[in-house]
């Protein structure tokens, strides 16, 4: 069925499908990283300190791994002790800082307690900072006529799901639920920049549900499962969602299931086109770091 033509109870959104458009990324980046070896001799590199044993961290640096290899880049992992000082951290950040073999350096996020965030992200190189967390980054990101190095990847993932799904942004209200560094404010800062005329929902909104029903792209990160109801969104709304929240069920075999944001079987019989989770934005966030990662090493080896 045509999703722009929504005909009562049936109607349908477009699935928009993350895990598909991430891996035709990744075969284009493969491609590039091919062609830069050939011409140049030089091969994109991208480091991961992981900290603790959080099992979730330790999937995503694992899945980060396998997508280098697969697209030819080459991966640099240290691992250390949830007790390890922050001073141990900061001295493996200074050695991938001077690495020229290295053209990304990532700091598995959340860091143990007693480590402060901001020193550790703030000791990233600016020009290996593929993440995109560095203040001056999301501060070139929030000005007119200037541009970042690196923009985080989550959001820009959500960009370019839009973008390569045909959906117009500039001109339309796009909703941002949360606002948090890594998703919410970004995903703001970069929606204005498509031209969109942006406003974020946050805990402290009033009728969050009244805001969100005027948007033409809704992108949720809250971290909230089924938060957004199908009552919420204008009929042929975009919807992307960022959430992750495992909710328990008995009838899956690891006890629980992967959820979203945003109550996805309402949603879809609203919207226009919806992503699904898992499936959506995942993917994307991997692909977009791996985008940075050879944006880097062009930019450093001025490889055009």
């Amino acid at each position: 069925m045509d999703a722009s033509q929504p005909s009562g109870a049936e109607a349908s959104a477009k699935v928009i499908d993350g895990k598909l458009v991430a891996q035709q990324i990744r075969e284009e980046i493969a491609a590039e990283v091919s062609r830069m070896k050939d011409a140049i001799g030089a091969v994109p590199g991208l480091a991961v300190i992981l900290v603790g044993d959080r099992k979730d961290s330790a999937t995503y640096v694992r899945n980060k791994k396998k997508a280098c290899e697969a697209a030819g880049i080459n991966s640099f992992e240290v691992r250390l002790q949830e007790d390890s000082a922050e001073a141990e951290v900061l001295k493996h950040i200074a050695a991938f800082n001077d690495d020229p073999a290295v053209h990304g350096i990532l700091v598995q996020l959340p860091l143990p307690k007693h480590m402060n965030e901001e020193n550790v992200l703030n000791a990233v190189s600016i020009e290996k900072d593929v993440d995109g967390f560095h203040p001056l980054n999301i501060g070139r990101l929030a000005m007119r006529g200037r541009d970042p190095l690196f923009v985080p990847c989550t959001p820009k993932g959500c960009i370019e799901l839009l973008r390569r799904s045909g959906v117009q942004i500039s001109g339309k209200r796009a909703v941002v639920i949360g606002r948090s560094n890594i998703v919410g404010m970004p995903a703001a800062l970069l929606l204005q920049r498509e031209d969109a005329t942006v406003t974020i929902v946050h805990s402290r909104t009033k009728n969050p549900e009244e805001i969100v029903k005027q948007a033409d792209i809704v992108v949720s990160a809250v971290g909230q499962s089924n938060m957004v109801r199908g009552s919420w969104l204008k009929p042929g709304a975009v919807v992307i969602d960022v959430g992750i929240n495992a909710v328990e069920d008995a009838s899956c075999s690891r006890g629980y299931k992967l959820v979203g944001d945003v109550c996805y079987e309402e949603a879809s019989k609203v919207a226009s086109a919806v992503t699904p989770v898992p499936g959506g934005v995942g993917p994307m966030t991997i692909a977009m770091l791996l985008s940075n990662t050879l944006a880097s090493a062009k930019r450093i080896h001025n490889f055009q």
